[in-house]
């Protein structure tokens, strides 16, 4: 299996057999369950959900597989070695401490925000009676072509976007309690559902 669903615990901190202290955010991976083989993928489900919480033709899903309903549900990619029964659990014994992760989720919302904070524009003069300090200032292009380019970074609702934030080494794996302590930062504010993959372009020293 190559993937896995979580969700945000929050951040803290450890420190390593040398003394270093690591920050780290806690994550909840599995225990998932199978739901559907692909040809080239497993779906799977995370985070029970009381059945009459549910719709209608979602609560059939479940019912129709004997599996108690799941809120997050997702498609990973899954080892062509392993065969994957429905019903089957997965859980955070997958990783191992030193592995490296991409980590995808939905971003903090930030609301609407200027340019200065959402594209890091430099703003304008601060001295001299300048009163233009974080405005828009001039935007077009001068007579040709006389207007603004199609795509210009503006003001407008930053955050709330999918994000995935690759090459997160796994620190610590909580095995009893499906447990991932990942060095750094992940996307979204505490428990959102996250999936995580074993990184694409880093592989775990041996």
């Amino acid at each position: 299996m190559f993937g896995l669903l979580g969700k945000k615990i929050g951040m803290t901190h450890i420190f390593t057999d040398d003394g270093k202290a690591v920050c780290v955010t806690v994550v909840e991976a599995g225990p998932c369950a199978v739901l559907a083989v692909r040809e080239k993928a497993v779906q799977v489900g995370f985070d029970t959900v009381k059945e009459k919480k549910m719709k209608k033709p979602n609560a059939g899903y479940f019912k129709k597989l004997n599996i108690s309903p799941r809120k997050f549900i997702r498609e990973v990619a899954k080892d062509a070695a392993k065969d994957y029964k429905v019903g089957e659990e997965i859980k955070a014994d997958i990783f191992k401490a030193g592995d490296f992760v991409d980590i995808t989720g939905i971003s903090i919302g930030k609301g609407f925000q200027g340019g200065m904070k959402r594209w890091n524009w430099h703003g304008g003069p601060q001295t001299h009676g300048s009163m233009s300090h974080r405005r828009i200032g001039s935007l077009g292009s001068s007579t040709t072509p006389g207007r603004v380019w199609k795509g210009h970074h503006l003001p407008g609702h930053m955050g709330n976007i999918r994000v995935t934030t690759q090459n997160l080494r796994v620190v610590k794996v909580d095995a009893a309690n499906n447990l991932l302590l990942i060095k750094g930062s992940v996307p979204g504010h505490k428990n959102t559902y996250l999936m995580i993959r074993k990184a694409k372009k880093k592989k775990a020293a041996q």
